[in-house]
């Protein structure tokens, strides 16, 4: 019903106004990327989630700890849980592969038979038609599990390196009906993309929100600093000056453990 009302209400300049709130009203939502990507990265996300610290997370599929996050999902349906669509796996020694047949996404495969560590070489080794049966499988994968996905994303912004995997993931979300993260065609998000020498233009943006998807007013991926003292007052920062509409901040979390230490060099970042 959310969904079917924003998209009628088209004459609303932010997503924040066609959800009813006033033109100079900020909304945020605080969302935890890479949950199942390790026992270390659930554990973390379900005490932030408990404790209203984030609002929202993604589920990695292909990673090795999905059962114990989708056991979680299913007890707690009112959790926003999205998917993060997954095509790279990027760290040294603690790799994921595909959940579609190996032999039917061979260009998802790096040569030690995992995904690729960079959405660059996965996006030059990689099929449009590869990336949508993989993206099948895990939204299946998912959905047979019980996780009832409030949206999907995109782990690394692979999905956004080529207009053909956009395409791909705007297609899926349009037919199974599940919302995708994606900016309005802001002149932040323009020139930014621009800046990137992105193929994903203006033009991208606006047909799929003429298309009915609810598109973030901003976006932000992070903030600088490595550790809790540098990063205290970005976070500050970033709040006081926060923008009328809907922005998501991106964070990453873990715990500080042996196993969050063993798999990434940046353990004191999350």
């Amino acid at each position: 019903m959310l969904l079917a009302l924003l998209a009628s209400s088209s004459c609303a300049q932010t997503t924040a106004q066609r959800m009813g709130y006033g033109a100079n009203d900020k909304l945020l939502i605080i969302h935890a990327d890479d949950v199942a990507m390790s026992h270390n990265v659930n554990l973390a996300t379900i005490e932030a989630l408990k404790h209203g610290m984030v609002t929202s997370a993604s589920i990695m599929v292909p990673c090795p700890w999905l059962l114990e996050i989708a056991t979680y999902a299913k007890a707690n349906p009112q959790v926003d849980f999205g998917l993060h669509l997954t095509l790279t796996s990027e760290w040294k020694n603690y790799r994921w592969r595909p959940v579609a047949p190996h032999d039917k996404v061979k260009g998802l495969l790096d040569p030690e038979g995992y995904m690729w560590r960079s959405e660059r070489d996965t996006a030059k080794n990689a099929t449009p038609q590869e990336i949508e049966i993989e993206l099948r499988a895990q939204i299946d994968r998912a959905m047979a599990l019980g996780i009832k996905p409030t949206h999907l994303d995109t782990h690394m912004g692979t999905l956004y390196t080529r207009k053909d995997f956009f395409d791909v993931y705007t297609k899926l979300g349009k037919e199974y009906g599940i919302p995708v993260m994606a900016m309005r065609a802001t002149p932040e998000a323009i020139a930014y993309g621009k800046a990137t020498g992105s193929p994903i233009g203006e033009d991208a943006l606006k047909a799929i929100e003429s298309d009915g998807f609810v598109l973030l007013d901003y976006l932000v991926t992070g903030v600088p600093g490595k550790n809790f003292a540098e990063r205290k007052p970005a976070y500050i920062n970033l709040l006081k000056n926060l923008k009328p509409g809907v922005t998501m901040l991106i964070i990453h979390l873990g715990l500080d453990d042996p196993e969050l230490k063993a798999i990434t060099g940046a353990w004191e970042y999350r």
